[in-house]
């Protein structure tokens, strides 16, 4: 059985907390679709401010976080969030590409992106339960997800740019096989009715694109928090809080990517780092203390960006 910190250990979670998270996550996202029923195309100051908006929310769940279970916690809650929301980037770049491919309108990316987030932390909730149920029965799954994640890490090193196309997804495939589908949009619905019969729109089969491929991005991401901690609550919080700012992260950086070209080889060392981390956890060094992650995260976030602003100065200059 996997060895937990003496942090993970104390902390117990009642079920008016998780209840009470999951009310506020709801009432956020209710006030996000009345603030975007009108389909209006996002421009940037507008989503620097809900960036803020989420950014803040996510802020002051850790210092609640702080103030109610401890130090430990909330510093594995911080690095937690800090790696999601890192890795978030790379899932925006490849949205980006999607919403090229099938040519989404901008007035309506905001809806989809907004489902594709329901669908999102419904995949993650999954994955974090299971994932460190595994964890704690077996004592070589340690082994496993660190590997795969060191694997994940040298692949994003070294990879190209990402392969996207959505006729080679074998969901989007099987979904167009089984669901009679429409190549057209019909304004901002999912479905329609063509000659008498309902169909799903180009709208939905961008929406199924997008929740196909952030499943993967969703195993990543999971593995990665649970090499910080296997608290169930902190993993979780952690990751809802980042993605639920991913839409505006979206419509921020969508039009900057190209200018971070040192990001990705961050997020590397960051995905093998939380490998590294797994498997040592399973030795007799055991877990690295909270601290040293998220010093690790900082640091490497801090460079890579720097980095890339930097090149992309010197594009500029030159």
């Amino acid at each position: 059985m996997r060895r937990a910190s003496v942090a993970e250990a104390t902390v117990a979670v009642p079920l008016w907390a998780w209840a009470a998270v999951g009310a506020v996550i709801a009432v956020l996202l209710a006030v996000d679709v009345l603030l975007h029923r009108d389909n209006h195309v996002i421009e940037l100051r507008e989503a620097l401010l809900w960036s803020a908006v989420w950014i803040g929310a996510g802020l002051l769940f850790g210092l609640v976080v702080w103030w109610g279970l401890g130090g430990d916690p909330a510093i594995a809650y911080f690095s937690g969030y800090l790696l999601e929301k890192a890795l978030s980037v790379d899932n925006v770049f490849v949205f980006a590409l999607l919403f090229g491919y099938f040519q989404v309108p901008p007035g309506y990316q905001h809806k989809v992106l907004f489902w594709g987030v329901v669908g999102a932390l419904v995949f993650r909730l999954l994955f974090i339960f299971a994932g460190a149920e595994l964890l704690d029965r077996l004592a070589w799954a340690g082994f496993v997800l660190g590997a795969f994640l060191i694997w994940t890490g040298w692949r994003l090193a070294v990879r190209g740019k990402p392969d996207v196309d959505p006729e080679r997804n074998v969901v989007v495939r099987l979904f167009r096989r089984l669901v009679p589908t429409d190549a057209r949009y019909h304004g901002d619905r999912f479905t329609a009715r063509v000659a008498g019969r309902r169909v799903a729109t180009l709208l939905l089969v961008a929406l199924v694109a997008i929740e196909a491929t952030d499943v993967v991005f969703a195993i990543d991401s999971v593995a990665a928090i649970l090499a910080i901690t296997t608290n169930t609550f902190l993993v979780w919080t952690a990751t809802a809080f980042a993605v639920l700012g991913l839409r505006s992260l979206y419509f921020c950086l969508a039009g900057l990517l190209r200018h971070f070209g040192y990001l990705r080889y961050g997020l590397a060392l960051l995905l093998a780092f939380a490998g590294l981390k797994l498997i040592l956890a399973e030795t007799p060094v055991g877990k690295l203390p909270v601290w040293l992650t998220l010093a690790v995260v900082l640091l490497t976030l801090t460079v890579s960006i720097g980095a890339s602003t930097l090149a992309a100065l010197r594009r500029t200059d030159g």
